[in-house]
């Protein structure tokens, strides 16, 4: 008896989605868990495009990059944000 193949894995981040914007900062999905970022915190996303912020790549299903704006942040960064204080001058 052969056994069946296994099914896809529903827990592997392989694609992030924005899922609103607004004048304050965006939410995004990943592996079911949902992230906001504020502009306050991530200045680098306050004049982007549309376009930019919804063209988000995962890699190592922790890693995201936003190619249009060279930006890397991971999750760990998302969900510990005290941990790595982020410091931006214009």
């Amino acid at each position: 008896m052969k056994s069946l193949k296994n099914g896809k894995n529903i827990l592997k981040a392989d694609k992030a989605e924005v899922t609103n914007i607004s004048e304050h900062g965006f939410w995004i999905l990943l592996a079911k868990k949902e992230y906001f970022l504020p502009f306050e915190k991530y200045p680098w996303f306050k004049e982007a495009k549309i376009s930019a912020i919804t063209h988000v790549e995962v890699h190592h299903n922790h890693h995201l990059y936003w190619p249009d704006l060279d930006v890397d942040l991971t999750t760990e960064i998302l969900e510990n944000p005290q941990n790595y204080p982020l410091t931006y001058h214009d």
